[in-house]
C-alpha cells in the first residue's frame, strides 16, 4: 500500500468514526467513564462514616489518632487502547478482517476520548510489545495511532496478552480506562493463558474486553480433506472436514474456550463484549457502554 492509500484509509476511518464519536458515543462515553478516575488530594482525621478502606495507616500511626485519605475527581481521564495485531487478526471472511474492525473501534473510541478532552495511549501486542505510544491529547495524535494500528507489520506472529497487560501496569503508572481490543484466542488447551496478568490490571485499571470474532471461527465447514495451518505458529496438519467427528471436536473444543474466557472475565467482573465481524459494531459498543 502507498502512502497515498494509507492516506486516504486513515482518512475514510477518521470521517466514520469521527462521526460516530460525535453523534452516538461521546454522551454514553461521558457517562460510563467521567468520574471514575480518583487522585490523592490530602489527608484529614477520620470522621464518623468516613470508609476504613481509606485509612492511611502510616499517618495514623505517627500521629496516634485516625486519618484517612480523601481523593477528588479526576477532570480528564487517560485511555489505553490495547490491541492485540497478532497474525490471527489477519482472519475474516464476510467482508472485514479481525483487525479492521479492531482498528475502527479504536478509532471510535479515541475520538470519543478526544471529545471528552481525555488523553489517549496505544500498546500494540502480539506475543511480545510491539510498540507503545503514550497517551497524549490531539487529531494529529489519533491520527497517528490509527494508522500504526492499521498497517503496524508485528515483528513477531503469535500472542501473549498476559505480556501487553504486564507492560500496561509497568507503564501507566496512574488509574486509567483501558480497552483491550484481541480475539482473546491465547490459551493452553482451552484455558486462558494472561489469568495472573489480567488480576493485576484489573486492581491497578478500569478495563474492559472488546472481543472481536469471525463466524467461521466456531465450525468447520464440510469440504473435504483440506490441510490447515496456524497462522501465528506455522504448525499445518490435514483434516478430513467431511468427518462429522472432527467438526464435532473443533466445534466442542471452540465452546470450552469461550466458556472458560467468559468465566475469566466474570471471576475478575471484567465488562467485556463480544463483535462479530458480519455485525455492527454501534449496538455492542453501546450495549458495554450502558454496563459501565
Amino acid at each position: 500500500m502507498t502512502t497515498e492509500d494509507l492516506l486516504k484509509k486513515v482518512r475514510k476511518i477518521e470521517i466514520k468514526t469521527k462521526a460516530l464519536s460525535r453523534q452516538i458515543f461521546a454522551g454514553e462515553y461521558h457517562s460510563a467513564f467521567k468520574g471514575r478516575g480518583m487522585a490523592f488530594s490530602e489527608v484529614r482525621e477520620y470522621q464518623w462514616g468516613d470508609d476504613v478502606r481509606n485509612m492511611d495507616w502510616n499517618v495514623t500511626a505517627r500521629m496516634s489518632a485516625p486519618y484517612v485519605k480523601v481523593f477528588e475527581e479526576e477532570r480528564e481521564l487517560t485511555v489505553v487502547l490495547v490491541v492485540d495485531v497478532s497474525r490471527s487478526g489477519l482472519f475474516g471472511t464476510r467482508g472485514s478482517t479481525k483487525r479492521a474492525m479492531a482498528t475502527e473501534i479504536a478509532a471510535t473510541l479515541a475520538f470519543s476520548a478526544m471529545l471528552n478532552n481525555d488523553k489517549v495511549g496505544c500498546l500494540l501486542v502480539s506475543d511480545r510489545v510491539e510498540m507503545f505510544i503514550p497517551p497524549k491529547k490531539g487529531r494529529t495524535h489519533l491520527l497517528h495511532i490509527i494508522r500504526e494500528i492499521l498497517e503496524y507489520e508485528p515483528a513477531h506472529d503469535g500472542t501473549d496478552l498476559g505480556e501487553g497487560l504486564r507492560y500496561l501496569t509497568g507503564a501507566i503508572k496512574r488509574r486509567a480506562t483501558v480497552f483491550l481490543i484481541s480475539d482473546l484466542v491465547d490459551v493452553e488447551g482451552i484455558h486462558p493463558r494472561y489469568e495472573e496478568a489480567l488480576k493485576v490490571a484489573v486492581g491497578r485499571h478500569d478495563l474492559s474486553v472488546i472481543r472481536i470474532m469471525d463466524p467461521r471461527e466456531k465450525s468447520l465447514p464440510a469440504v473435504g480433506l483440506v490441510h490447515v495451518k496456524d497462522s501465528e505458529t506455522a504448525r499445518g496438519a490435514w483434516v478430513n472436514t467431511d468427518s462429522p467427528r472432527e467438526r464435532a471436536a473443533y466445534e466442542r473444543w471452540w465452546r470450552d474456550v469461550e466458556t472458560e474466557t467468559a468465566r475469566l472475565l466474570n471471576r475478575y467482573q471484567v465488562d467485556s463484549v463480544s463483535i462479530s465481524t458480519d455485525e455492527d459494531y454501534v449496538r455492542a459498543l453501546m450495549a458495554l457502554f450502558h454496563r459501565k
